[in-house]
């Protein structure tokens, strides 16, 4: 064997090596790296928009003000020490402070076959995202000092743990609980945590007699739009894969939001007699946050039937809330995320089964051999996650109240929060 023909194996060997040694696949990352640009564009501007088209017009500034304040505060506390906490070993209740500031964690290293920077920055988009969801609730009354205070304990204090509990290696997942993209870990959450904010801090002046209409529709439609869109990210891409399971799960969260549109459009249509356009877009989202826990499990015949279930269980839910307990959560975040949340948690230990034709899914988890079995699982993460999360809730606003008040004057309130927090207004008139 001649110099050369060493040489050149050596090098072949030494390419073998670095190709086993290097398990980063291109496609996933790829995939992956463009789902986290549309969940944070489910955010901002999607949240953002569709919130502030929701809000009086007094009140626009105040609500994009809040989701852009939010991605602030939380993008650094995820990155200080969320992360570490949610995706760190520890137990099964809390990681530890292994990854703080991503202590460890360069360009190099991998998170399954993707860079480990990456999945961190894909999971800090759901840490943004479920805070800036509960201001729905509280919209119009409360003051911006206690929503960034309130905000930034919320995430560490319930949202960390949870996170942990269902994808972080906690108990939840060892139980095999099925949650795909977050019907525990963000829907049930930001829905409960909006129950009981509302609640605590009372209702807007004038509720329930006073009507008060979403100032701009075309607003509100467009930031639904880019939610409709961002949630392939959101749902797609908590496959971690370019692959057959994220396809899927793309598939099922559109059917779901379709029906979801549909149903809550024909109940409304019968009810009034005229489909409204904020009907139909707040059917759309019942239908993305059903779906997002099971939409990994199930197939397009059950996504079928969860969006029917969530266009109508929730605008039911809605009604109840409003009308008869006279709750004001403003932007109805309780009954259409925490509701959807919840149906969407149980349906997936249902339609998962590989057993109900059209309507079958792709299996129990491992262990799991009844429906039952996994209904059951999927019932005790629900419960656990809103008894944690009400109690945790109500500790941290009644903290925040110590140190500032948590909402506005009636004065204050009146002449709206653009102006009064922020010496600004939404528009000139």
């Amino acid at each position: 064997m001649t110099f050369f023909t060493r040489l050149l194996t050596l090098l072949l060997l030494s390419g073998c090596v670095f190709a086993e040694e290097s398990a980063l696949d291109g496609a996933n990352t790829s995939w992956i790296l463009t789902s986290t640009a549309l969940v944070l564009f489910m955010t901002l501007p999607g949240l953002a928009l569709f919130y502030g088209g929701l809000v009086r017009s007094k009140n626009v500034l105040s609500i994009l003000m809040q989701c852009f304040a939010i991605a602030g505060v939380v993008s650094i506390l995820w990155f200080v020490v969320g992360y570490s906490l949610a995706f760190g070993e520890g137990n099964a209740w809390i990681g530890d402070f292994s990854k703080v500031m991503m202590t460890g964690i360069g360009k190099e290293s991998l998170s399954g076959d993707i860079p480990e920077s990456l999945f961190m920055l894909f999971q800090m988009t759901f840490a943004i995202i479920t805070p800036a969801l509960i201001i729905g609730a509280f919209a119009e009354r409360m003051r911006f000092s206690a929503m960034m205070i309130f905000s930034a304990l919320w995430l560490l204090l319930v949202y960390v743990p949870v996170t942990h509990w269902v994808w972080g290696g906690g108990w939840l997942q060892e139980m095999g609980l099925y949650d795909f993209a977050g019907g525990t870990v963000v829907h049930i959450t930001a829905g409960v945590a909006a129950l009981v904010a509302a609640l605590v801090i009372g209702p807007r002046r004038g509720f329930p007699t006073k009507a008060m209409p979403p100032h701009n529709m075309t607003m509100a439609i467009a930031g639904a739009g880019m939610l409709w869109v961002g949630w392939f990210g959101f749902n797609g891409g908590s496959a971690l894969a370019a692959n057959g399971d994220a396809a899927m799960a793309m598939l099922v969260t559109h059917i779901s939001a379709a029906t979801g549109a549909f149903t809550w459009m024909m109940i409304e249509w019968k009810k009034h007699g005229k489909p409204s356009a904020l009907g139909i877009i707040t059917g759309m989202v019942a239908g993305l946050g059903t779906i997002t826990p099971a939409s990994g499990f199930v197939g397009p015949g059950g996504a079928l039937i969860i969006g029917l279930l969530a266009g109508s269980v929730c605008f039911s839910a809605t009604m109840y809330i409003k009308q008869v307990l006279k709750i004001d959560d403003s932007l109805d975040v309780f009954p259409v995320h925490g509701v959807g949340g919840i149906l969407g948690t149980l349906l997936a230990g249902v339609f998962s089964a590989t057993s109900l034709g059209v309507f079958s899914g792709f299996g129990f988890a491992d262990g799991i051999e009844t429906m039952g079995d996994q209904v059951w699982v999927q019932f005790v993460g629900v419960s656990a996650t809103i008894v944690f999360t009400a109690i945790m809730t109500w500790i941290i606003l009644k903290i925040v109240s110590v140190f500032v008040t948590l909402r506005v004057d009636e004065e204050d309130e009146i002449e709206g929060l653009d102006v009064v927090l922020h010496d600004e207004r939404g528009y000139d008139l």
